[in-house]
C-alpha cells in the first residue's frame, strides 16, 4: 500500500491542532496512571475511559483512545520496576533487569532508560506502519491453527531457554503454567476440568491474578522474610535520573534490532506485547556477549523487552484497521468504541476515510514524544516511591494487589487465589525457580492448547501438522534451535576456557 501523502500531512496537521494535543495530553496522563495500577493494564485503562469520548467527533476519540493505550503501555513497566509489579502482562519482561536496576540504586536511570527505549520502539512501528500495513495484515492472514501452535510452543521453549545452567526448573515452571491453564470448563468438550465444583472456577483462572500473585505478593512476602538482611534492602539513594553513555551505547542496538520484532508479532492476532517482549528479550540473551548479567541489572535486558512491546502495541492496530480484526485484547476494547462512534474498520477504511487513518498515526508518533517528556518529568516523582519506608510500602502494594484482583472479577474467591499464587511466588523465589516461563504459559497455554487441538481435526498426525506450511516449519525449527543453542554455547564457551587454562 502506498503512502497518500496529501492524506498524511492533513493528518499531521489535524493530530498537531490544539484541541487534539491537548487529547493526546490528558489521554497520555490518564493512561499512565490507570497502567501503574496493578492487573489494570492498557485494555482496563481504555474500557474504564471510554465514556470520556461521548459526544466527541470520531477523529478526536480515537485520538484521545490511543493515548490511553499508549499511555498504560508506559504505565505498565514503571510499576515492574519499581516495585516488580508488572502493570499487565506485556510489562512482565520489564521486571527482570528493570526491578534489579532499582535494587542497585538505579532506578531513575531504569525509569529513563525505559522512557527511551519505548520512543525507539514506536517510533519505528510507527514508520512501519506507514509503509508496510496492507502487505503485512495480508500475511497475518495467513496464520492458521498449526502456524499459531508453533508460534506458541516457539515463544516457550524461548523462554525457557533464559534459564542458563537452569533449564530443568524453567521447564518445571513452564509445566506448571500450562497446568493452570487447564482449569476451567474444556471450550470444545464442554467438560469442568479441576474446578472443585466451584462456579468461579468454571471459567478457569485470570492470568493477571497469577501474574498479580507471582510478582506482587510473592515479593513483598519474600521482602518481609529477608528484612532482617541489610544486603537484601533496597538502596535509599536513587542514583541519576540520566543514562550513562556505557549503557545507551549497551541499549541502542538492542532497542533497534527488537523494535521490528515487536512490530510484526504485534500484528498477529492474539500475540500481542508479551509474547513480544518475552521473545525480545530471550533472543537478545542468547545473541548478548554478556547474557550472563541478565536477570541482574543489565541495562539492554530492560531496553530491548521495552522497545518491543511498545512496537507490538503500534502493530496490533494494523489488523484492527486494515481487516477489523483486533490483534489484542485492547483493540478488541478499542473496535467496540469505534464501532459505537460510527467507524467500521477494513479495507475500505483507507478509502472512504484516510483523514481518520492519518490524523490516528500522527497522533501515535505525537504522543509518543508527549509521553517520553511526560515520563522524564515524573521521574523525579515516581522515584519518591523508594523512599517510602517499607512497612508503609509493602502493604501499599499488597492493597493495590488486592484491590487490582477484585476489579478483575469483582470476587473474594480470588484473594484466595491471589493468596495461594503469592505463596507460590514466595517458595519459587526462594528455590530460585524462574516465574517467566509460568507466567507466559497461563497468557498463552490455553490458545496454545484450541490451536492444536483445531490443526489435529485439520490434519490426520502431528507430522501433518508440523508440515501444514513453511511457516509452520520455519517456527518448528526455531524452536529446536531455542532449546539447543544455549546449551552447545555454553559447550564451546567451556572448551574454550578448559583451552585457554
Amino acid at each position: 500500500m502506498g503512502i497518500d501523502w496529501n492524506s498524511f500531512f492533513e493528518g499531521f496537521t489535524t493530530a498537531m491542532s490544539f484541541q487534539n494535543l491537548i487529547f493526546i495530553i490528558i489521554g497520555g496522563l490518564l493512561g499512565t496512571i490507570v497502567g501503574m495500577l496493578p492487573g489494570l493494564g492498557p485494555a482496563t485503562a481504555v474500557a474504564v475511559l471510554i465514556p470520556i469520548t461521548f459526544g466527541m467527533d470520531s477523529t478526536s476519540a480515537l485520538v484521545l483512545l490511543g493515548a490511553i493505550y499508549y499511555g498504560a503501555m508506559y504505565g505498565g513497566s514503571r510499576s515492574s520496576i519499581l516495585i516488580n509489579t508488572p502493570g499487565d502482562g506485556s510489562a512482565i519482561a520489564a521486571t527482570f533487569d528493570g526491578y534489579p536496576m532499582t535494587r542497585k540504586g538505579q532506578a531513575g536511570q531504569a525509569l529513563t532508560l525505559a522512557t527511551l527505549a519505548s520512543l525507539v520502539g514506536g517510533t519505528i512501528a510507527i514508520i512501519g506502519f506507514m509503509f508496510l500495513a496492507k502487505p503485512l495484515s495480508t500475511l497475518a492472514l495467513k496464520f492458521g491453527p498449526a502456524e499459531y501452535f508453533f508460534l506458541l510452543i516457539f515463544t516457550l521453549s524461548a523462554v525457557v531457554s533464559l534459564s542458563r545452567g537452569n533449564m530443568i526448573k524453567g521447564f518445571i515452571s513452564m509445566l506448571l503454567g500450562l497446568v493452570i491453564t487447564t482449569v476451567g470448563v474444556d471450550s470444545q468438550s464442554g467438560v469442568y476440568r479441576y474446578t472443585f465444583d466451584m462456579p468461579h472456577l468454571s471459567e478457569g483462572i485470570d492470568f493477571l491474578v497469577v501474574i498479580i500473585g507471582i510478582y506482587a505478593v510473592g515479593e513483598v512476602l519474600y521482602n518481609i522474610l529477608t528484612i532482617k538482611d541489610e544486603s537484601q534492602k533496597m538502596k535509599e539513594d536513587v542514583g541519576r535520573t540520566w543514562i550513562t553513555k556505557e549503557q545507551w551505547k549497551r541499549s541502542v542496538w538492542p532497542m533497534i534490532r527488537q523494535s521490528p520484532v515487536g512490530f510484526l508479532v504485534g500484528i498477529l492476532p492474539g500475540a500481542g506485547g508479551s509474547i513480544a517482549s518475552m521473545i525480545s528479550y530471550s533472543t537478545e540473551q542468547q545473541i548478548s556477549k554478556r547474557g550472563d548479567e541478565f536477570g541482574k541489572g543489565a541495562p539492554e535486558g530492560l531496553a530491548a523487552p521495552e522497545a518491543s512491546n511498545n512496537a507490538a502495541g503500534v502493530g496490533a492496530f494494523i489488523p484492527l484497521l486494515t481487516m477489523g480484526i483486533p490483534g489484542s485484547g485492547t483493540t478488541a476494547v478499542i473496535l467496540g468504541a469505534l464501532i459505537m462512534l460510527g467507524l467500521q474498520p477494513g479495507p475500505m477504511l483507507f478509502e472512504n476515510q484516510p483523514e481518520v487513518v492519518w490524523t490516528f498515526i500522527n497522533s501515535l508518533f505525537i504522543g509518543n514524544i508527549a509521553l517520553v517528556a511526560m515520563n522524564l518529568l515524573l521521574v523525579g516523582l515516581l522515584i519518591k516511591i523508594l523512599k517510602t519506608p517499607s512497612q508503609i510500602l509493602y502493604p501499599i502494594i499488597l492493597v493495590l494487589a488486592f484491590i487490582g484482583t477484585y476489579t478483575l472479577g469483582y470476587s473474594i474467591i480470588d484473594f484466595f487465589i491471589l493468596i495461594i499464587f503469592g505463596i507460590i511466588g514466595l517458595f519459587m523465589k526462594i528455590l530460585n525457580i524462574p516465574a517467566a516461563p509460568l507466567i507466559l504459559a497461563v497468557i498463552v497455554g490455553h490458545s496454545m492448547e484450541q490451536n492444536f487441538r483445531m490443526a489435529t481435526v485439520s490434519y490426520d498426525s502431528f507430522f501433518g501438522i508440523l508440515t501444514a506450511s513453511p511457516i509452520a516449519m520455519i517456527f518448528a525449527a526455531l524452536t529446536v534451535l531455542s532449546i539447543f543453542l544455549p546449551a552447545l554455547f555454553n559447550r564451546l564457551s567451556r572448551v574454550n576456557v578448559d583451552n585457554k587454562g
